[in-house]
This record gives C-alpha cells, structure tokens and sequence, in this order.
C-alpha cells in the first residue's frame, strides 16, 4: 500500500518561500510510469495542479506558476519537495502531494493534504 504524508510550515508570510516534502512510503519514486505531483485547493476553490516530477527526475510546471515552482526530490529518503517562491496570500490553500501513473492518466494515491495560510 503506498502512502504519501505532506510536512511542513503552516504559516508563511508574504513574499517569503513556501517549502513542502512530502514523504512516500510503500514505493519507490524512482520505479517507471509514476510521477509525483503537488496539487493544491484554495478555500471555495477547486484543486488546482501545480506541478510534478517523474520517475526520470525531470520536472514540469503548471504554466501560471512556472516561475516561482520548482519541484525536487530526496532519492535517498523517498521523498520529493515543493517550493514556491514569493507567495501571496493568493497562494493560501490545502497542498496535497500525490501519485499520477502515466499509464492510468489519473492521480491513485494521495496524501492527506496540509493547509498553508500566507499571512504576515
């Protein structure tokens, strides 16, 4: 059974950097046709994808958010990681993590999600 748990600040200020890692037990990253994305939902709002890595290592952004994403990964722990430069209280959401299987066209495992609140 895989399981995806998300960690990090709950509380960021304005213009600062919001960083995730979200820890996958019950699979490996690396294994081929699974890709690891961070989706996110704003209070009222829909999920929103934000980006994932591949089992490759390469990574792929939502455009909107390009420029401030990145996305990495911890091979030695299992882990992947968000960080999301210069929010806005615009970016205050539920962040989850999450398996996509290439082959399915659909996300199979998600972690619970963690709210992020952009605040000063």
């Amino acid at each position: 059974q895989v399981q995806l748990q998300e960690s990090g600040p709950g509380l960021v200020k304005p213009s600062q950097t919001l960083s995730l890692t979200c820890t996958v037990s019950g699979g490996s990253i690396e294994t081929n046709y699974y890709y690891w994305s961070w989706i996110r939902q704003p209070p009222g709002k829909g999920l929103e994808w934000i980006g994932y890595i591949r089992y490759s290592g390469l990574s792929y952004y939502s455009t909107p958010l390009t420029s401030r994403t990145s996305i990495s990964r911890i091979t030695s722990k299992n882990q992947f990681t968000l960080r999301l430069t210069s929010v806005t209280p615009e970016d205050t959401a539920v962040y989850y993590c999450a398996r996509y299987r290439s082959d399915y066209d659909s996300h199979d495992y998600w972690g619970q999600g963690t709210q992020v609140t952009v605040s000063s």
